[in-house]
């Protein structure tokens, strides 16, 4: 007689969209593995979490196909069991549910407590900053706040994360030394928005006492900031990142458009005269900093003088940092009830001509590194190259140094001082010294 084997469960979480829900299924993984659950990230498992992204048509289709894939999986008798959470499945639970019934069951943004008894573990309060990280060793990101109280008019965010809340100073430095203790040396800073930190908790813009509480932490050597918004932004900020050898030299401010007729529709509450003042402000007061920003062209209304004001304006002000997004019109939006007008093809090429102008841009301000040393983190050997990253580069978007691993040996994870001998429009070539 044959006995059934009792095959042991393995989870297998598999994160889509942004860094935020790389944090979140790293919180996931870390309380699972606390009730002593086999789980892994993007491997083998035979059950199948997947945190789903929401925010534009790009990611819906990406998050509805790995679905779909896992759910084959499911009916061939691949995997046992597939669960969802995330933004999507926050978003659009009921046509989930009825559009792809094979699910075991989903869940929202806010409902890790019900998942996680799903997949047969309890929700251990007690667990401040244990995570399973999934970056390389050496950085990871730290999500300060959850949710956005900003009215923009294309954003879903809102929908699918709630009302802004701060996580406590205390919270996060206890999650830092818990992370500094396993290697991290850089923290990435990940909010939707960093500058309204602290107003619910302290009643005041904090984000300047949580980076003075953070660059206490010993064994953290650079902290980076991720997601500023342009209106209200704390100017103490930068006082601390000039003073600070620890704050890195570089801000991601995502300013979106230029045009008044577009940001006004866009209820950004900002103007073209504000805002280039407040970039000029930037500079001024940290000359060294690199500023990354995104744009999105396309949005319903862009006539061609709206666009040509916008591609003006990239050229004046020569970011160092820049993507450039096509407009998504997404339902529930305040902007839903305008006119998706901007044909895809015009939008499609707004987008390369912004990219085009910007990968120039970027050419030029790399030249001019060329014959210069500087402090980098190595993040992997890939091929034939180690690749590195200055202060003025975030992991995955922005530029990387690549050394040469036949002539050199470094070590992943460390700091390296290097002599960059070449660069391209996105790419600095150099020796270690």
């Amino acid at each position: 007689m044959r006995t059934k084997t009792l095959k042991k469960n393995k989870i297998n979480v598999v994160t889509l969209g942004c860094s935020k829900n790389v944090y979140d299924s790293e919180v996931l993984m870390g309380q699972l593995k606390a009730n002593k659950k086999d789980v892994v990230h993007e491997g083998e498992g035979n059950i199948v979490v997947i945190n789903t992204c929401g925010f534009i048509a790009n990611a819906k289709e990406e998050s509805v196909n790995t679905i779909l894939e896992f759910v084959q999986k499911k009916e061939a008798g691949v995997v046992d069991k597939v669960f969802v959470t995330g933004c999507l499945s926050e978003r659009y639970k009921p046509d989930l549910q009825k559009e792809i019934p094979n699910v075991d069951e989903y869940f929202g943004t806010t409902e890790l407590p019900g998942l996680l008894k799903a997949l047969g573990a309890d929700y251990k309060h007690e667990l401040i900053g244990e995570r399973l990280t999934t970056t390389p060793k050496n950085y990871a990101y730290l999500k300060i706040a959850e949710g956005c109280d900003r009215p923009c008019s294309f954003c879903a965010i809102p929908i699918m994360r709630g009302k802004h809340k701060s996580t406590p100073i205390e919270d996060l430095v206890t999650e830092a030394e818990k992370l500094a203790a396993k290697g991290v040396k850089e923290l990435i800073l990940i909010a939707q928005d960093l500058t309204y930190y602290g107003l619910d908790l302290y009643k005041k813009r904090n984000l300047a006492e949580l980076l003075e509480a953070l660059v206490k932490v010993d064994g953290i050597e650079w902290i980076r900031l991720h997601y500023a918004f342009p209106t209200g932004f704390p100017m103490d900020v930068l006082e601390l990142m000039k003073r600070e050898p620890k704050i890195c030299n570089y801000l991601d401010i995502p300013l979106q458009h230029i045009s008044d007729a577009i940001l006004k529709s866009m209820r950004r509450g900002t103007t073209q005269e504000k805002t280039t003042k407040l970039i000029k402000d930037f500079r001024t007061l940290v000359p060294e900093m690199t500023i990354r920003t995104t744009l999105i062209v396309g949005y319903p209304g862009e006539t061609e003088e709206d666009y040509q004001i916008l591609k003006n304006w990239v050229e004046e002000m020569r970011f160092e940092r820049l993507g450039c997004f096509t407009y998504s019109h997404e339902e529930n939006t305040h902007a839903y009830s305008l006119v998706d007008d901007v044909p895809e093809e015009i939008k499609q090429q707004r987008a390369s001509e912004i990219m085009e102008l910007q990968s120039q841009i970027s050419w030029e301000l790399n030249q001019e590194k060329v014959g210069q040393t500087l402090r980098c983190i190595i993040d992997r050997k890939e091929g034939p190259h180690f690749i590195g990253r200055t202060e003025f580069d975030s992991p995955d978007v922005d530029n990387e140094v690549l050394i040469d691993a036949s002539k050199y040996y470094l070590k992943v994870g460390e700091f390296v001082n290097v002599k960059i001998n070449e660069a391209a429009d996105f790419d600095l070539y150099g020796e270690p010294v």
